[in-house]
């Protein structure tokens, strides 16, 4: 697609001139660059909306991150990222909500992800708790076929804790899951496929496949 492939290169051209006086003399492209994903972003939310009520009432604005870093998570100098990124969820982009989640870095660093990373710790035990308590409706999410066609790596595995949270035997059946600190799953596109005509439909076809683990955590989260 020759809008993305403008897309990428102008995030190509940032990572290696992330610097204020540079976006400023090259403003003209990102305005394009953020046009061009702001129309990927409309397709997707709309394409979305068909099979996820939670997001009805969401427009593109609502779901696209700024470029710019916050300062409470920067963790270099760079004042941008490096790739546009978005947020489906309920309520926006900065709910706590289990959700969608897409965003474009060249590089073969393009990633499509659902769920919830990092919940807070009131969401996280509920979660935890709900795992606990219905662990067949859990793992009959988890290893749906069609979650692991999509994302065959399952649930991300890197945030975990060292041991059994508290209030769990660090010998229940179910103890490796209820370790983990994020819910998410999460697969990367190489930029070969991200200029393919299909490629909103194989980010759909992603998160249409993830939707029960978003409805599971979801449901665990909103519990009394």
């Amino acid at each position: 697609m020759k809008d993305l492939a403008f897309l990428l290169e102008f995030l190509g051209q940032l990572a290696q001139n992330n610097n204020k006086p540079w976006m400023d003399a090259h403003r003209a492209d990102y305005q394009q660059a953020r046009k061009v994903f702001t129309a990927l972003v409309t397709e997707l939310l709309a394409r979305a909306q068909r099979f996820e009520p939670a997001l009805l009432a969401l427009s593109p604005s609502d779901v696209m991150y700024r470029i710019n870093k916050n300062d409470r998570f920067q963790q270099s100098d760079e004042p941008y990222k490096r790739h546009m990124g978005a947020g489906l969820k309920r309520d926006g982009r900065q709910s706590p909500w289990a959700g969608y989640f897409v965003a474009i870095e060249p590089g073969g660093e393009t990633y499509v992800g659902a769920g919830r990373w990092q919940p807070e710790p009131q969401q996280l035990a509920r979660i935890r708790q709900e795992i606990h308590y219905n662990p067949d409706a859990f793992h009959g999410v988890r290893q749906n076929a069609g979650l692991l066609r999509e994302f065959p790596q399952g649930l991300d595995m890197s945030q975990a804790l060292r041991t059994a949270p508290k209030g769990y035997d660090r010998h229940d059946p179910d103890i490796e899951w209820l370790r983990l600190k994020s819910y998410f799953v999460w697969r990367t596109f190489p930029d070969k496929e991200v200029l393919r005509a299909d490629f909103p439909d194989r980010v759909l076809a992603a998160w249409q496949a993830a939707q029960p683990l978003v409805t599971f955590l979801n449901e665990a989260m909103q519990q009394d």
